[in-house]
């Protein structure tokens, strides 16, 4: 008789009162969230929590998974532990709109015009925080980016900004695959869960220090740190054609 056989009866008795995905995640404490974000709020509910409780989790972008935790330095400890960066390299923040950034980073009328200048989702911009934030977070800045796809913007709607730094270990190729890029993220300490989504890779987002943050003197210029989806030349002509 096999093992599962001999063991039926308590499976079937375990499945009834904890369901399939409970079953799983007791048996598998490392098994990471199965279900997709979705209207009906199932694995929405379990992601959300996860993240507000100062936990990781990955979910989708418009270009690779991102590691996502709430901007706290308890929860940035478990990041920078898991994904094995060096605390000297700054991660940057997923915000749902500029509504929610104005409520950590200083805000420009000019901003608005860059974004809407440039593909949704292409630019990270580096601006000056409003309070003190960790310094894992940028020492010049913090770079904020507005995310593009719909199921991070509504994720970031329920748990405010997130890290959005990619979800793979520090010099590993990333996984496009959000459940199994958490899963190669969990270790004995630590659980990742992972929103069901799939990333199309790709180029990441040019990263730019606005003029408020910027070395020039006059704070009258901005700098591309990283160039990605967005051309340094693009960035500097928009620049130029503005001013």
């Amino acid at each position: 008789m096999s093992w599962l056989e001999s063991h039926r009866g308590t499976l079937i008795s375990q499945i009834l009162t904890f369901g399939w995905v409970q079953l799983l995640r007791i048996l598998l404490p490392c098994l990471p969230v199965v279900e997709g974000i979705s209207d009906n709020g199932g694995s929405m509910d379990d992601v959300v929590e996860w993240a507000r409780s100062g936990r990781c989790i990955v979910y989708p972008t418009s270009t690779l998974p991102a590691l996502g935790c709430i901007p706290e330095p308890s929860a940035l400890d478990v990041l920078f532990e898991i994904k094995g960066r060096p605390s000297t390299a700054p991660v940057s923040l997923g915000v749902a709109d500029l509504s929610q950034a104005s409520k950590i980073v200083e805000i420009t009328d000019d901003l608005q015009e860059i974004l809407d200048s440039f593909p949704e989702g292409s630019l990270t911009i580096v601006l000056s925080p409003i309070d003190e934030m960790d310094f894992r977070l940028g020492s010049r800045g913090v770079a904020v980016r507005v995310v593009s796809d719909p199921r991070a913007r509504e994720l970031l709607l329920k748990t405010g900004p997130l890290t959005a730094t990619s979800a793979n270990h520090t010099g590993q190729e990333p996984l496009l695959d959000c459940i199994k890029a958490a899963d190669s993220l969990c270790t004995s300490e630590h659980t990742v869960l992972g929103a069901d989504g799939i990333c199309h890779g790709g180029l990441p987002s040019t990263l730019i220090a606005w003029h408020t943050v910027c070395d020039s003197p006059e704070s009258l210029g901005i700098e591309v740190i990283r160039e990605g989806k967005v051309s340094t030349e693009e960035v500097l002509a928009w620049w130029k054609r503005r001013t």
